[in-house]
């Protein structure tokens, strides 16, 4: 074969990749638009340390539950059935954390549950809460005990909904694709790969989350799910994982100093995260903690489950006083 059919043969397979991610991009920008127009922001946003927060409030009770949500979540996973049940009693207001939802994620911020957690307490100041209920699941869980461990004045009580609370010794399978260590190769996956992956991988990537128990017909839009198609959501999510080692450790540590009542709810079935390792483990940590359990169910359990995560939640605000 000539140099020239060569030369031939590598302009067009150049081509053809250019146009296949040239492609890639524009389908994945076009399924952002038309994710956003579909399910826009409901909140308000404030501006913390060079983040823009979008957050939810409702219900205007004389005790302040702050939700922080969990890894690829977003304000809706409470919204959908969880707010509503605590509104009438609580002042309830949904934080959204950096690079989640519709919060932004300042350039060159740390993502590990110890500086989001500095990012919380911010947030608390800056709105003037006066020592909320901190509620966190999976993801949220870390981060709401990172902000009790170093702000524990900012603090009246943890309620821990199928939290992290240590290092897994092998993260869970249905994340695996998310660890990827380059920033820049993340960014580049996350406008051509991730948006087509997840929608072909849907229904195994939320049987997951949420088995055994089904996944709500209406989770894509009241839900929030479908904000989880936008390259954002796969860059913050990534960026949250590679982020988790550094800290859990040294976080952990350090649950022995806390005092405030503190409660966790798991389902004995979750499979994203042990319900021994992380609930009972944390217990023997902490001797003060109350461990409670919903008998056959899986991770998700601020949608599958509300009315127990309510009368949960409501308990852990009432022994704090």
């Amino acid at each position: 074969m000539s140099l020239q059919i060569v030369a031939v043969v590598a302009l067009v397979i150049t081509l053809v990749i250019t146009l296949g991610i040239a492609g890639l991009v524009l389908f994945t920008a076009q399924i952002a638009r038309r994710v956003e127009r579909a399910l826009p922001p409901t909140g308000r946003f404030i501006e913390i340390d060079g983040a823009r927060i979008h957050y939810v409030e409702r219900g205007t009770g004389a005790v302040t539950l702050l939700l922080v949500h969990g890894l690829g979540g977003n304000a809706r996973h409470y919204t959908h059935s969880l707010v509503e049940r605590l509104a009438h009693e609580f002042r309830v207001i949904v934080m959204e954390r950096p690079g989640s939802g519709y919060s932004t994620r300042a350039a060159g911020a740390e993502a590990g549950p110890i500086a989001q957690a500095e990012t919380v307490a911010a947030f608390i100041r800056a709105l003037g809460l006066d020592r909320p209920v901190l509620v966190g699941h999976s993801l949220g869980g870390a981060i709401a005990l990172a902000t009790a461990v170093a702000h524990p004045s900012h603090v009246r009580a943890l309620a821990l909904i199928a939290p992290l609370t240590i290092l897994p010794d092998t993260p869970p399978a249905v994340f695996k694709g998310l660890m990827v260590a380059s920033p820049l190769v993340r960014k580049a996956i996350s406008w051509t790969l991730a948006t087509p992956l997840a929608m072909a991988r849907r229904e195994v990537l939320l049987g997951a989350i949420f088995g055994p128990e089904a996944v709500p017909a209406d989770f894509a839009l009241a839900g929030g799910g479908m904000l989880g198609m936008r390259p954002s959501a796969f860059m913050a999510a990534a960026t949250d994982v590679m982020a988790v080692p550094a800290d859990m450790p040294r976080l952990a540590q350090r649950y022995h100093a806390l005092s405030m009542p503190i409660a966790v709810l798991f389902g004995t079935h979750d499979r994203i995260l042990d319900p021994q390792r992380h609930g009972e483990a944390l217990g023997e940590m902490i001797p003060t903690m109350q461990l409670e359990w919903v008998e056959g169910a899986g991770h998700m359990l601020p949608l599958t489950v509300p009315d127990r995560v309510a009368h949960f939640v409501a308990s852990v605000a009432a022994r704090a006083g």
